[in-house]
């Protein structure tokens, strides 16, 4: 954006702006470059923190850190690894992937990524470029370059940290050389992390002085940190269901109490659930294990039944779980599906099953409860896109809650924090909570942006957050929502809210796909091919487009929908089509949330 800081809605006063302008005016590209690195680390410390000031010399080369994930993740680790890297006096740009121009690879001597892997082994949003760029015909030779590569990703998914694995090997390929060893994160990534983080800074600061913790960045409230380490207690005001009598399916609308906590509509608040103590017991039961049995959770010691209930996660099977457990279990079996070569194998044998199948398929004797506890990872924090604007809702944090019940293998399964929260939570417990940050996920700056919002089933949540936001600050931009679901009466999420907002004026327009009331089932993607001169339209006056939901299934024939609306009205070929909408993501204008 080249507009002057006095013509945009910012928080700054008009001074300020002024002061701003002047000064951005005088900068060249490489001092904006720290400016843009110095700035987010120094956000980062708080506005009361001293900050380091570090001016870049002749002979010191500068560390580049990009980050590329899809919830913010790797945002707030690269910010921290920047942070850390000032304070040992080394000069650091820091950019997300998206805003870097993949050109200037060769220039760059200290890289360091920081990457998620998203869907079937795809680069998030803001990486595809550059991914794209570094294993094309004009990636170009690197071998003056240095890198490291931090991974963050998630082992129940076949292509585990499979974009970070990707880069690490094509700068590998292109001549660079590692700074450290590339680090692949589960979803319990603070201290592998912390421990990569040590490593490389260790190898491009000349400084002796030794690195602090590298666990994520906190919300401050009230003067303590709020993080999934340390939770706030949020108390439940109301714990509803949004679906109608007769529904297939069950939706929660839960609000918390959640004083001096900040968020802005597009974060997540995460919430850290307890498992079923059903599911507990009759894990403890097949094991053979006594429930008091002493184990380590972090530095705590306590009952294996407390450490299975909160601590660790005991549904999600993963491969390295079934690695080491068919190692102690001494199982062909298991050794067959987890050979090389025997992915379709592995596949199938991980559908439908959890880990007290495997435990009671293949029991180990004389396994102990430290020896147990040892094979499982933490209990992941869950993420809930938040319903909820503070401008319209002060103190509170909304959720939308789909409650996961299927059968697998003749058993009744439950999703773990969707049916604590929507059976076992009620109004005036606590739920540990905190706030998840996503700077992919935001209302442009001008209040007079139109908007068009895709968020089928629970995917609406953030744009009824986007409206009250726009509500409250009287916003005059034009908005536009594609919701779907199966059934119009029982499953038109917050039905009466949309309705209101049409009927006010500040929902322009309202387009719904309930997919099961017709013979033919149809979707969003449906919808907006039906609009599609009118959708174009939107684009052409500037339009941001925003879509929630499933990655699998929904957010491709979307992204498909939208690419041949463009194609059609735009008279473009397939690839200038596709440009366009990378065009589109490149400037913020078409940002997505899915999981």
């Amino acid at each position: 954006m080249n507009a002057p800081v006095t013509t945009l809605n910012t928080p700054l006063s008009p001074d300020q702006a002024a002061r701003l302008d002047a000064l951005v005016r005088e900068l060249g590209q490489a001092q904006l470059q720290w400016l843009s690195g110095y700035l987010a680390a120094r956000a980062e410390l708080g506005a009361g923190a001293p900050a380091a000031t570090v001016a870049p010399s002749q002979s010191q080369a500068s560390l580049t850190v990009l980050h590329g994930s899809q919830s913010g993740n790797g945002a707030k680790l690269a910010r921290r690894l920047a942070e850390l890297a000032q304070a040992r006096g080394l000069p650091v740009t820091l950019a997300s992937m998206a805003d870097y121009k993949p050109a200037r690879l060769r220039d760059e001597r200290l890289l360091a990524l920081i990457v998620s892997t998203h869907g079937e082994g795809e680069p998030p949003d803001s990486a595809r470029e550059l991914h794209e760029f570094l294993h094309g015909r004009k990636a170009p030779r690197l071998e003056n370059l240095r890198y490291g590569v931090l991974a963050l990703g998630d082992s129940s998914y076949e292509f585990y940290c499979q974009t970070g694995k990707d880069f690490d090997a094509v700068l590998e390929k292109l001549g660079a050389q590692r700074l450290a060893p590339r680090v692949d994160c589960d979803v319990d990534y603070d201290d592998a992390a912390a421990a990569w983080i040590d490593t490389l800074l260790g190898q491009v600061s000349a400084a002796a002085a030794p690195v602090a913790s590298a666990a994520a960045p906190a919300t401050t409230s009230g003067g303590s940190q709020h993080d999934k380490r340390h939770p706030y207690q949020a108390e439940v005001l109301e714990n509803v269901n949004l679906n109608g009598r007769g529904a297939d399916k069950e939706t929660r609308h839960i609000e918390l109490a959640v004083p001096g906590l900040s968020y802005q509509p597009g974060d997540a608040l995460g919430v850290l659930p307890r498992n079923a103590p059903a599911l507990v017991e009759a894990l403890l039961r097949v094991l053979g294990l006594p429930a008091t049995a002493p184990v380590k959770a972090g530095d705590t010691t306590l009952p294996l039944a407390d450490a299975l209930d909160r601590h660790y996660e005991i549904t999600t099977l993963t491969r390295p779980f079934l690695a080491a457990y068919g190692a102690l279990a001494d199982s062909g079996k298991l050794a067959g599906v987890l050979a090389a070569g025997n992915e379709d194998a592995l596949r199938a044998y991980l559908h439908g099953r959890q880990i007290i199948d495997v435990v009671q398929e293949f029991p180990v004797s004389g396994l102990t409860a430290e020896q147990f506890v040892g094979l499982l990872r933490r209990l992941p924090p869950r993420l809930y896109s938040l319903a909820s604007s503070l401008a319209a809702c002060p103190d509170e944090a909304h959720i939308t809650v789909a409650a996961v019940r299927y059968q697998s293998l003749g058993v009744q399964r439950l999703g773990v924090a969707s049916t604590w929260l929507a059976d076992r939570v009620k109004p005036g417990d606590t739920a540990p909570v905190f706030v998840e940050h996503n700077d992919n996920f935001r209302l442009p700056a001008s209040s007079d942006t139109p908007l068009i919002m895709i968020g089928p089933g629970t995917g609406v949540a953030p744009f009824r957050a986007f409206l009250q936001e726009r509500e409250a600050s009287g916003a005059g931009g034009r908005n536009w929502l594609f919701f779907g679901d199966r059934h119009f009466h029982t499953d038109f999420l917050y039905q009466t809210e949309w309705q209101a907002w049409h009927k006010s004026g500040l929902l322009t327009r309202l387009d719904v796909a309930f997919s099961r009331d017709q013979a033919q089932k149809v979707y969003v993607q449906q919808r907006l091919r039906e609009r599609a001169a009118e959708v174009y339209a939107w684009l052409h006056d500037g339009a941001h487009v925003y879509v929630c939901g499933d990655a699998t299934a929904m957010a491709v024939d979307v992204h498909a929908a939208l690419r041949d609306i463009v194609a059609a009205e735009g008279k473009l070929d397939a690839d200038a089509a596709e440009e366009y909408l990378r065009e589109l993501s490149r400037s913020r204008r078409y940002q997505r949330d899915i999981y």
